[in-house]
């Protein structure tokens, strides 16, 4: 017999998201540990890597945004230092990905069709050099792009990148997965090493999946941290294709791991995990990375959320609207603000250059948006919060946020 389909409210989507991606859970009362890292590790799969540092490293911040303060050390320990939880590579884009997950991306590593031009061409025309690459981070490893870097003449004529030769071939043999990052020095530049000396020997030792096994798990693994999806959505997760998606979707349905659902106002059909969880309220409050699973499809967090979220750090800045590095707010189980956050390490301010409600924002919002603030300022080791006069919500915060200091102080 057919399996019914499952009938959602976006209100009903919206919580069974939050759950899947670990919102629902209170943050510890005590410090994290590594079993809280473990946790949410297991839960998300993969925390995204990015440059930009104007507040705090993207990777950071999933993990802060479910469990609160933490040691960044134990972040670091966990893709730094053997037995690794984390390891580097291409899934959502660059990320810390969950070690266990490090076998089914062998159909990524083993047909490389998706790399960028000058990383192919060097595997392609210069396999001499590839080689002696690997064996200088084999006989030197770990090492940096420039402690490896050869004679080659750097191509200056692509913006932004400049990478020389050699560089191209270390990222080819990290995208092949022949060498990976044992970790990062101080300045973020990614130390390389052959993988076999940095994964745990029982990723190692796990037996090889076809491709479409690597889809199923990967399928599964997205819709478990979605709890509710469209294809589109699962296939974002991991940067799948569509294809192989769907048919994993199909596999997946057939064994009742996915159940065909509707969501109220979505277009297209819906998946819901076998195991996904719909809780009667959710009593969330978090600042969330650009980057944070739960909003880097910005197509699902405008249907979960009715909130259009994009990123303005390229956009000039006489057009940008709301600001530079803008992180939405989630209160109970709705995104009902954003702010321009930058954390001023020299005078030791975390400085809120833009603050603005959404519509449905509840009147607690500044209150609420406030003491958020003041934790993520104590995380940073920041002794101040000081919010600029631009947003509709600015006067309100600015005002809140002395009386949730004061309140510190007793």
């Amino acid at each position: 017999m057919p399996t019914p389909v499952r009938r959602l409210t976006r209100t009903q989507a919206r919580r069974v998201a939050l759950a899947a991606q670990g919102f629902t859970r209170p943050r510890p009362p005590g410090p994290v540990t590594a079993r809280h890292l473990a946790a949410v590790v297991g839960r998300l799969g993969l925390f995204q890597i990015d440059s930009v540092n104007v507040l705090a490293r993207a990777h950071h911040l999933p993990l802060y945004s479910r469990a609160g303060p933490y040691d960044p050390d134990l972040l670091h320990r966990a893709y730094g230092r053997a037995p690794r939880r984390l390891v580097e590579y291409w899934a959502h884009e660059a990320a810390l990905l969950d070690v266990r997950l490090w076998p089914a991306f062998a159909f990524r590593r083993e047909q490389p069709d998706r790399m960028w031009g000058g990383i192919a061409r060097v595997g392609a025309e210069q396999p001499d050099l590839v080689r002696r690459v690997l064996a200088d981070v084999r006989a030197a490893g770990p090492v940096t792009a420039r402690q490896v870097e050869h004679e080659a003449p750097t191509d200056r004529d692509h913006w932004g990148w400049n990478w020389s030769d050699a560089k191209h071939a270390l990222e080819y043999l990290f995208y092949t997965g022949q060498v990976t990052s044992a970790g990062r020095t101080p300045q973020f530049e990614r130390l390389y090493d052959l993988t076999e000396r940095v994964l745990p020997a029982e990723v190692l030792a796990a037996p090889a999946l076809s491709p479409d096994q690597c889809y199923r798990v990967l399928v599964e693994h997205a819709a478990s941290a979605h709890g509710v999806a469209t294809r589109q959505c699962l296939a974002d997760y991991f940067r799948l294709r569509p294809g192989p998606t769907a048919a994993a979707v199909e596999d997946l349905a057939d064994e009742g791991v996915l159940v065909p659902a509707t969501v109220q106002g979505w277009d297209r059909p819906a998946w819901l995990h076998r195991d996904a969880v719909l809780p009667r309220a959710v009593r969330a409050r978090a600042l969330l990375s650009p980057f944070d699973p739960l909003v880097f499809e910005r197509t699902r967090t405008e249907r979960l959320f009715d909130f259009r979220y994009r990123l303005e750090i390229y956009v000039p800045r006489e057009r940008r609207v709301h600001g530079y590095y803008v992180l939405p707010f989630l209160l109970g189980d709705r995104l009902v603000a954003r702010v321009d956050l930058a954390a001023d390490r020299a005078a030791g301010v975390l400085r809120v250059h833009g603050a603005f409600g959404e519509p449905s924002a509840p009147p607690h919002t500044a209150a609420e948006l406030a003491a958020e603030l003041w934790l993520m300022a104590g995380w940073l080791g920041l002794e101040d919060v000081a919010v600029a006069d631009h947003g509709d919500l600015a006067t309100a915060l600015a005002a809140e946020v002395p009386r949730r200091w004061s309140g510190h102080l007793d």
